[in-house]
């Protein structure tokens, strides 16, 4: 499993770089939404710790998308007059704070959806108003392996945490915006700060379909077991990415 996702993430970057190369900054963070490491993290909890851990990690994990929400705002506000460094730092600080506060609480499934839903639905009004290029530069040759590679790092970095800790920290770290980190960086250092303001902000659309994924398997891990549970998720979380993607180019 471990394996898997530190392949996964990587070629999804790839994926997503290119997309972005190709279609814009809007189609790359709608695409960054979908629970390409949620997925597999809450798969090996379930695998290994049960329907119960995993179900109670799901939860949080509801409720977590809250933190990534907390870190993109955080992030798309401080990199327009900021470096990538003090704009990274920035967020992951905030994404800290929302973690301990979001761990303390324990919340059932409808508290979690509610935290969910109030962030994703306040989130763009905090976004800064600049205007972004349709499109990113040419990337150096050496740009996208980095990426991966970059992924692949800090992949293994919270999967090795999320391993040693109980279900409430599990939960936390398996939306720990591991490709929002790398998506960010690059793109800032790259292409600027409109560019990736506009790639946050529709990652913030892409977030409903990382929801309604640990939605599904917080509410069906306990009576439906491991596969149906997790096909049902993918199926939903599907659905509501292609669903909102209309939404995209939206202000």
């Amino acid at each position: 499993m471990l394996a898997l996702k530190l392949l996964l993430v990587p070629a999804f970057l790839l994926l997503i770089s290119l997309a972005g190369r190709r279609w814009g900054p809007a189609v790359a963070g709608w695409l960054a939404g979908l629970p390409v490491l949620t997925g597999p993290i809450q798969l090996l909890l379930a695998l290994e710790h049960g329907t119960a851990f995993a179900a109670t990690a799901a939860t949080v994990s509801l409720s977590a998308v809250s933190g990534a929400v907390v870190f993109i705002v955080t992030y798309a506000r401080v990199c327009t007059r900021r470096s990538p460094g003090i704009s990274l730092l920035s967020g992951l600080a905030a994404w800290c704070v929302a973690a301990l506060l979001l761990t303390r609480l324990a919340p059932s499934n409808s508290v979690s959806l509610v935290i969910a839903l109030c962030s994703l639905l306040v989130a763009p009004k905090f976004f800064p108003h600049i205007a972004a290029p349709a499109f990113a530069p040419a990337l150096p040759g050496w740009e996208l392996p980095l990426r991966m590679l970059a992924g692949a790092a800090v992949t293994l970095a919270v999967t090795t945490l999320a391993a040693a800790i109980g279900p409430s920290w599990s939960g936390m770290f398996a939306v720990f915006p591991v490709i929002t980190i790398v998506m960010s960086v690059f793109s800032h250092r790259a292409s600027g700060p409109a560019y990736t303001a506009t790639l946050l902000r529709a990652m913030i659309w892409g977030l409903y379909s990382l929801a309604s994924f640990c939605l599904v398997l917080a509410v069906l891990l306990p009576q439906l077991g491991v596969s149906v549970s997790f096909l049902a998720a993918i199926a939903v979380a599907v659905a509501v990415q292609w669903g909102l993607k209309s939404r995209l180019h939206r202000p």
